[in-house]
């Protein structure tokens, strides 16, 4: 029988709980074991030749190859998620700024984010409710291509209350791109179900990819 084979059937055969490094020297010791064992029964009229005795130490030298390969991953990985995790913790009450169209409301103020795909000469923005109605419109005149911020008071509305807005921007006749992105604060960290998730002060989370930029 291929040594390759026995060798692989033992590796799948061997406790979860054993450590890498263990279960290498195991596959080691296993494969000389087996090695030494065909080299005594060969057929003396068919000895085993130099190219197939170097194929099959070959074999050992990958699996103890991948095995190791492996630890180096696991290792690589917890040092990532531990560096995350610090990252993250420092996020906490920072504004963030992140795609949506949610206005960040509080203090009589409310505030939006929105990127203009090319330079306007007229930007106005409708504040809304989530289901679409127009309760107040915006004129901000012309804007260049870009990133901008506006305000518009809120007052009359709770800060629990759920505002939405979108840009109608245009440059002559024609319409203007725009992306509109939600500010908020970075209140708590969550990691439940091994997912790492930013708890806003609004009562929504994030998580890192959809952040864009960091205040």
């Amino acid at each position: 029988m291929d040594i390759g084979s026995l060798l692989n059937a033992g590796t799948r055969s061997s406790s979860a709980g054993a450590s890498a490094s263990q279960q290498a020297q195991d596959n080691q010791d296993r494969f000389l074991t087996l090695l030494v064992a065909q080299m005594r029964n060969q057929d003396p009229m068919n000895p085993m030749e130099n190219a197939q005795l170097t194929t099959q130490i070959a074999q050992i030298q990958t699996v103890t190859g991948v095995d190791q390969l492996n630890t180096s991953l696991e290792k690589l990985g917890a040092q990532f998620n531990q560096s995350q995790l610090s990252g993250a913790v420092s996020l906490v009450g920072r504004n963030v700024t992140m795609a949506g169209n949610r206005l960040t409301m509080g203090a009589g103020e409310a505030l939006g984010v929105f990127d203009l795909a090319a330079p306007a000469d007229n930007v106005k923005v409708e504040i809304t409710t989530p289901a679409g109605t127009v309760i107040d419109t915006v004129n901000l005149g012309a804007a260049t291509s870009g990133r901008h911020a506006f305000n518009w008071s809120d007052s009359g509305y709770s800060a629990d209350r759920e505002l939405q807005f979108r840009i109608v921007a245009t440059r002559g006749t024609r319409p203007v791109g725009a992306t509109t992105f939600s500010r908020d604060q970075v209140v708590a960290l969550n990691t439940t179900g091994g997912q790492l998730q930013f708890e806003l002060a609004s009562g929504r989370q994030t998580d890192f990819a959809s952040i864009v930029s960091i205040d």
